[in-house]
């Protein structure tokens, strides 16, 4: 990588370093506010992600209500940037590439005459991390997700200004860079699609007709399982297995004596979660160990099936109890994808989504005998822990190039690295 000659301290933290002719300029003298409104609302209507920038809204599948008339809202250009001023700190703002009108509630700014302007450039550098949290600090807000970005305190931040050559360059540069980089990662997000969708249908092939390919099969008269081997039967859930449901817990920042951690649902779905409360109960049926497995009662993720960790159940999981003589555990775990899947179906009303224990407990699952269902579990095991090893090594591979993708980005529109015209 190429660097400019000469840098000079920009005297603002979020750019830093920048080339020694570049100059530095506040908002105020870059852009001016445009609030020019449509009379009739017939134009393209755009709106604004911190993921895609400007799009049309025709692009976009959304199920926000469109408004009666879009009478009165804000005409944007080509080139204009637009920021929503309700999620500024989330990084939603752009530059436009189309003529159209955009919600009342955003901001829209448009170059002044004469200074130097490449709305590419301008679209990447505000796009930045850094930029966003500048913004972030400039809102107006108690909490972070009331936090507004308004006109005065973003003409306050300081930008970079490179001449006009070499903010198109940048663009330029960073255009065919950054479409490598998303069609690599479009290709590995595209094969781990894949090897996801090979790992369910291993799965269902296999607790649905075990591993002898040659055996007779029936019809099992369930639609998912389809047909099963000869001798296997089919058994409701609460033949073999039971939930209890936990209990309103007090939680305390620090551990205490007998005291373990509050099983949230980001400290089970994830290993690297240290969960910062703590909790105590005298009921050992709400104790959970590594060896249970949770149920998601309510909430986000109802119906999720997860393994345990040691902790006491809050009262939106419950622990799923199995009799051992009935059911292998961990063939019980490999139907859990079409455990959960039939729960999501169900309608979850208004308010906060329950799980509904007449389904789960009503639910048919093949039944092998013993000795195959743990054959069964032991195969997936082994067959499962390859996938998944492959599929996290793709995702660590998607999460370099995300991180290479950002980099890249600030170093070029920050002139760490210079760009060749």
């Amino acid at each position: 990588m190429i660097r400019y000659d000469k840098y000079k301290d920009s005297g603002v933290d979020w750019l830093g370093s920048v080339p020694e002719h570049w100059s530095i300029n506040r908002n105020k003298n870059v852009f001016r506010e445009i609030s020019k409104l449509s009379k009739n609302g017939d134009e393209t209507l755009l709106t604004v992600s911190h993921i895609t920038g400007v799009t049309p809204r025709s692009e976009k599948n959304v199920n926000m209500f469109f408004a009666e008339t879009m009478e009165g809202y804000k005409i944007c250009q080509e080139g204009d940037l637009v920021i929503n001023t309700m999620w500024a700190w989330m990084g939603a703002l752009g530059t436009s590439r189309y003529h159209g009108i955009c919600s009342p509630a955003y901001n829209v700014y448009r170059n002044i005459n004469g200074v130097d302007y490449s709305h590419q450039y301008f679209d990447y550098l505000f796009r930045t991390p850094n930029f966003v949290v500048e913004m972030t600090r400039l809102s107006k807000g108690i909490v972070e997700s009331r936090l507004r970005l308004y006109p005065k305190d973003f003409f306050r931040i300081q930008t970079a200004l490179p001449s006009l050559h070499e903010q198109t360059a940048i663009a330029t540069y960073l255009d065919s860079k950054i479409s490598t980089i998303d069609r690599k990662v479009s290709l590995l997000e595209q094969k781990t699609t894949h090897y996801q969708q090979l790992r369910k249908r291993l799965i269902n092939e296999t607790v649905c007709r075990g591993l002898n390919k040659n055996v007779k099969l029936k019809d099992s008269e369930i639609e998912w399982i389809g047909e099963i081997p000869e001798h296997w039967g089919v058994k409701r859930f609460k033949s073999f297995a039971q939930t209890i449901k936990g209990k309103n817990l007090e939680f305390f920042d620090e551990p205490f004596e007998n005291s373990l951690p509050n099983l949230s649902l980001e400290f089970l779905r994830n290993d690297e979660v240290v969960f910062p409360t703590y909790c105590y109960s005298p009921s050992k049926s709400i104790l959970v160990n590594e060896e249970d497995y949770i149920i998601v009662w309510d909430g986000a993720g109802v119906g999720e099936i997860l393994n345990g960790k040691k902790g006491y159940l809050s009262s939106t999981i419950a622990k799923i109890v199995v009799n051992p003589k009935l059911v292998y555990p961990k063939y019980l775990f490999h139907l859990r994808d079409n455990i959960e899947y039939t729960l999501k179906q169900i309608p979850a009303g208004m308010g906060i989504p329950h799980l509904n224990p007449f389904v789960l407990n009503n639910f048919p699952c093949p039944s092998p005998p013993m000795d195959e269902q743990v054959a069964i579990a032991n195969y997936l095991d082994e067959k499962t822990q390859k996938i998944d090893s492959i599929v996290s090594n793709i995702k660590t591979q998607i999460g370099t190039l995300k991180e290479l993708r950002k980099t890249l980005i600030n170093d070029v529109v920050t002139g760490k690295i210079k760009v060749s015209s």
